[in-house]
Formats: structure tokens, C-alpha cells, sequence
């Protein structure tokens, strides 16, 4: 097991990968080292006009119709009456710290083998709560749910903001295919980085806004935790989701398994969960896996609503993506939909424990590595669709072993790793560990 996620707790016997390999078999595989971002063609992927596919039951609907309605105005409330513009952030539930270290299997595990207890701020006491309220009177649309409709006024169309930025792609007409793919790797609050790479691909201009037209990102998971500034990463990724949509293209992410850990820290706080390995909590796991206490402050009511609708899983274009290399998906539905209704429902309606196993689920990795790699990756094609699974989770030097080099030097990442006779591409280029945050268009040869 790498020291890359570490928490307390039995392991599932049937979690992750029906058969655990040797972790010191490397498995057979290649780097994909790009060529530099070639100008986009607005009609074209890979100089082919073709029919895309996208498929991953986005954002829940099922989950949604069935738990919540609409008010007599078409706003959507939630069965306790609160609508979704003021959805509660999850409060701290417990004041207490906890021991530094008790209940870990271990004391060590970041990547330079320090001690937990060695690192700053690792004292084991609380360093404040983000405690947010609900606001005192329902939005002036709840209020006036019910009664009659207020007159209205035709005013016409709304001005144009002058300040707003400018796309310099329109929509896609009737029939006109789709632009291309890019994954995006685990970015674990590297923002600056994260800028950068999209800068260098061409996918964001300068100012850092949307430029890639009808281009079509996937952001594999791992918003947050080690990095600096992980709330900052979130607000750009929801930025561009926003910028693509209005210049035809899209932006999407997956919920990795620090989505989970990051949700639950601010959810249940210090409150224990069922561990056979002492007293643990979701808040404690969360600082011992490189939470950053700058981003539990700033968590906000609207970052809590868009990473609790994430999906789990996507297909897109005939590649299956997955944030974690593990067959624990298989555990939670028979399709994409069933999955990612799972998932949501677990997180809108389930207890701590439920919410504890499902990251531990989602935490397991290397099911794709050794001899039994191949079988695990057909397992889940075979179930989800799909021709080749595009992953994050796990960084590319502990595929490759290159985290073990003598030298001292950073491990050198020229790009994903493609593995599992070529059915499996990770997309983890250790950004965490001196490596690369990595930025990929599909499909990858």
C-alpha cells in the first residue's frame, strides 16, 4: 500500500480489486509524451467529422426528481422547504480533538517518510470549524410560494454586461459534431499549475477564461487536500463549466475519493466513525491525507451542492472514466446511472458509516496492475461500456516505481501512463510529489 491515502479501519474483503497483486510487480506499460496543442478545429477531431457519445447519468437526475420538487413558481425545494439557493453547508458535529495518531495502522506515510506527528500543525487539536447558518427568513421565492402570482411587467431583453467576457466560438448549429476531449489529472489545490497546463494546452486564455470553444473537459477527481489553494481550483473548475457551456463546449468533473473525504470532514466533523483500528473520524483522516484548514474555511453552501452531485463514473466517446483504479464501483449498480444514483443517494440520505465505507471503497487502488490488471479492466468495461478506461487516483511513479529512485530527482513524468495491455491510461502525474499535473487529449495512442 502507498502512503498516499492512509485511514483507519478493517479492509473490505470484497472492496477494490478481486485479486490483490504483489504491489512490487510493475506492471508492462508505456508513456504517452504528447506533441505540443495543435490549433483547434472548430469541426474536426482529429481531422474527422464524427458522432460523439457522452453518457454518465450527470448530476443525478434520477436522485433528484425523486427527493425533491418544485414550488408552485418552479423553484426547487427541498422536502424540508429549503430551496436550493440556500442549502445548508454541513456544520461540525463535536468539539473534541483527538490523539495525534491513535487509531492509524501506522505513524508514517508521507511520501518523504516523515512522521505525522513530525509535520507543522499536525498537534492534534482543532484549528477552528466552518460552522455555517441558514439564513433567517426563506429567499423572497419561498415566502411568495403559494399565493397568487404577482403582476409582471414585460421588460424585453436583458442588456448586455460589457463587462462580461466574449467567446470567439458560437454554438454548434444542427448536426455539427462535437470538439474534442481532454482529461485532467488529480490537481490536489495546485491551482497555479493547474492554470498553467490549461494556458499551455490552449484551453484557457490569459485571463484565464474559457477558450476552446466546443472542446469537452473531464476533470478526473481530487479537487483538494496537499496543495494550497484546493476552494480556488474548485471556483475555477465551476468557472469554466459555466464559460464552456455558453461557447458550446462543456467542462465536467468526477468526485474522487478527497471529494468524499473533504464532504465528510465538513459534514460530520469529529464524530466517530466504526473503526476496529481506535477512534477515527472523517475530520482526522482528512488532515492526516493533507487537508488544508484554508479550505475548510472557505467552503461554502455552493461548493458542498456541486461536489455532492458529481458523478462517480462517465462514459465518454468510448472511454470509461473513473477517478479510482478499483472495481468498487461494481459494488454500488450494473450501470453508470445506477451507480452515480447510488452515490448521491448515499451522500444526501446516508449516516457517517455509509459514508465512511464509500470513501474507503473508493480510496482502494493498483486493481489494474500485474498479471490480473487486464481481467479487472474488462470487468468493468464489460459492465459500463466503453473500450478503455482513463483513471486518476493513483500517481504514475507508483505504477512505474519511479517514486523509489536513488538519485534524489524528481520522478520524470513525460505524460499518462498507458498500461493493462493498453486498456487502462492513468492520468495521476503526482503534482503531490514534485512530478506533473497532467492535461491529456483523447484518445491517447
Amino acid at each position: 500500500m502507498t502512503p498516499e491515502d492512509r485511514f483507519p479501519g478493517p479492509e473490505h474483503p470484497h472492496s477494490g480489486p478481486r485479486h490483490q497483486p504483489d504491489l512490487d510487480v510493475l506492471p508492462y506499460g508505456t508513456y504517452y509524451e504528447p506533441d505540443p496543442a495543435p490549433g483547434y478545429p472548430a469541426a474536426s477531431y482529429d481531422g474527422e467529422t464524427y458522432e460523439g457519445e457522452t453518457y454518465s447519468g450527470y448530476g443525478g437526475a434520477r436522485y433528484l426528481e425523486q427527493h425533491w420538487h418544485a414550488d408552485d413558481q418552479g423553484h426547487t425545494v427541498h422536502a424540508q422547504g429549503i430551496g436550493m439557493d440556500h442549502a445548508p453547508a454541513f456544520p461540525h458535529q463535536g468539539q473534541d480533538g483527538y490523539e495525534d495518531g491513535a487509531g492509524y495502522e501506522d505513524g508514517t506515510g508521507y511520501e518523504d517518510g516523515t512522521a505525522y506527528e513530525d509535520r507543522p500543525g499536525y498537534d492534534g487539536q482543532e484549528q477552528g470549524g466552518y460552522e455555517p447558518t441558514l439564513p433567517d427568513q426563506p429567499s423572497p421565492a419561498l415566502q411568495i410560494a403559494g399565493r397568487d402570482d404577482p403582476p409582471t411587467i414585460e421588460l424585453g431583453p436583458p442588456l448586455p454586461d460589457p463587462a462580461a467576457p466574449t467567446y470567439p466560438y458560437p454554438a454548434p448549429g444542427p448536426g455539427e459534431p462535437p470538439g474534442p476531449v481532454y482529461v485532467v489529472g488529480d490537481v490536489h489545490g495546485y491551482l497555479e499549475e493547474l492554470r498553467a497546463e490549461l494556458r499551455h494546452q490552449g484551453l484557457i486564455d490569459a485571463d484565464g477564461h474559457w477558450s476552446a470553444g466546443r472542446a469537452r473537459i473531464w476533470f478526473l477527481g481530487d479537487f483538494t487536500d496537499r496543495g494550497p489553494d484546493g476552494i480556488g481550483v474548485i471556483d475555477l473548475v465551476m468557472q469554466l463549466a459555466a464559460e464552456a457551456a455558453a461557447a458550446g463546449g462543456y467542462c465536467r468533473a468526477l468526485m474522487g475519493n478527497h471529494e468524499l473525504l473533504f464532504l465528510g470532514a465538513a459534514k460530520y466533523g469529529d464524530e466517530p466513525v466504526q473503526s476496529t483500528a481506535g477512534t477515527a473520524s472523517f475530520l482526522a483522516a482528512w488532515r492526516l491525507n493533507g487537508g488544508q484548514q484554508n479550505d475548510l474555511d472557505r467552503l461554502e453552501a455552493h461548493h458542498i451542492s456541486w461536489l455532492s452531485r458529481l458523478p462517480a463514473i462517465a462514459l465518454e466517446d468510448g472511454h470509461l472514466l473513473l477517478h479510482s483504479d478499483t472495481t468498487a464501483y461494481l459494488e454500488y449498480g450494473e450501470s453508470i446511472p445506477d451507480v452515480n444514483d447510488a452515490v448521491h443517494g448515499l451522500l444526501a440520505d446516508g449516516g457517517v458509516d455509509e459514508w465512511w465505507d464509500c470513501f474507503r471503497r473508493f480510496t482502494k487502488r493498483f486493481a489494474f496492475r500485474g498479471d490480473a490488471g487486464p481481467t479487472a479492466v474488462h470487468e468493468l468495461l464489460d459492465t459500463y461500456g466503453g473500450s478503455r478506461i482513463v483513471h486518476g487516483h493513483s500517481p504514475i511513479p507508483y505504477l512505474t516505481g519511479a517514486v523509489h529512485n536513488d538519485d534524489g530527482q524528481p520522478p520524470h513524468i513525460p505524460g499518462p501512463y498507458v498500461y493493462a495491455d493498453e486498456l487502462a491510461v492513468a492520468m495521476d502525474g503526482g503534482v503531490t510529489m514534485e512530478g506533473r499535473l497532467l492535461v491529456a487529449r483523447l484518445p491517447i495512442s
